[in-house]
């Protein structure tokens, strides 16, 4: 049986960076749980606007930032930041470029309109966490996804990044929220997505407009297991990943930690060589 010792966590929000919501302190907590249990973890997020570097006191890593992720024909730079949370000794990467979280929210601007380049920072992150854990030279066994600006990366994995020694041995875990999205992406979202590894038929189930059901459909359909992280969640999302025929753990109010901890021994042993430390 495999044994899990290293988990990356690719999060939307995390506290005390944001305000407190369920995603947020699922972000701090969760991490810190599982590190507490004796696995190594790496943390991730996106470094939005409203997030106050010198309180926080980010740096940039230069070692890992200078990179340019090209979507849609455009170069975007990757900067790469991090922090660290003293009170959980957890330390946490912030992907960041100025095109797509400089000065900007999360979902949507100050007056609650979503953003119409949503699909291609959702892009951006999923890649440029992928990009930075390759640079680390750290291979996870197991990688847990929350949020949608985290759903394209099971299909990333999967596809453009099995492969790589980074990847080619994890399992990948894709938590289902009540917050999503309200709008559809653009029309020729299939299009940005593509890259070496990942062509049409890959994207076969996306229809247009791509909305936030479609967008969590396509996340689970490239993880190994998932987690109804919300009590109350899409009736559709929820239905498809009970449907599938993966791992599922059900909302546990309770002792979640535990739960998603027991979660992660359970897809780790779905392989059965024993991985090298």
């Amino acid at each position: 049986m495999t044994k899990v010792n290293k988990v990356l966590f690719i999060t939307q929000e995390i506290a005390p960076y944001l305000p407190d919501s369920e995603m947020s302190l699922t972000g701090r907590n969760l991490p810190s749980a599982i590190q507490e249990r004796g696995r190594e973890i790496r943390t991730f997020m996106p470094k939005w606007g409203n997030i106050n570097e010198r309180r926080n006191q980010l740096h940039e890593v230069i070692r890992l930032s200078g990179m340019n992720l090209i979507i849609d024909d455009t170069d975007h730079p990757l900067i790469i930041k991090v922090a660290s949370i003293q009170s959980t000794r957890m330390q946490v990467y912030f992907i960041d470029n100025d095109d797509y979280f400089m000065n900007r929210l999360e979902a949507t601007d100050e007056n609650g309109n979503e953003y119409e380049d949503n699909d291609e920072r959702a892009i951006f992150y999923a890649r440029g966490v992928l990009e930075t854990v390759k640079k680390l030279r750290w291979q996870p066994d197991i990688i847990h996804c929350h949020g949608w600006m985290s759903a394209l990366a099971p299909l990333y994995i999967k596809k453009a990044y099995h492969e790589e020694p980074s990847f080619r041995d994890c399992k990948v875990v894709y938590s289902l929220y009540e917050d999503g999205l309200k709008q559809s992406f653009e029309p020729n979202f299939a299009n940005k997505v593509l890259m070496k590894g990942i062509n049409k038929k890959d994207l076969a189930n996306i229809k247009s407009p791509v909305d936030f059901v479609t967008l969590n459909k396509l996340a689970i359909d490239y993880s190994d297991g998932v987690v109804q992280q919300s009590e109350h969640v899409d009736e559709q999302v929820l239905e498809y990943a009970r449907q599938s025929g993966k791992p599922f753990l059900p909302y546990a109010a309770d002792n979640f930690a535990d739960e998603c901890n027991n979660f992660y021994d359970l897809l780790g042993g779905n392989d059965s060589d024993e991985k090298e430390e």
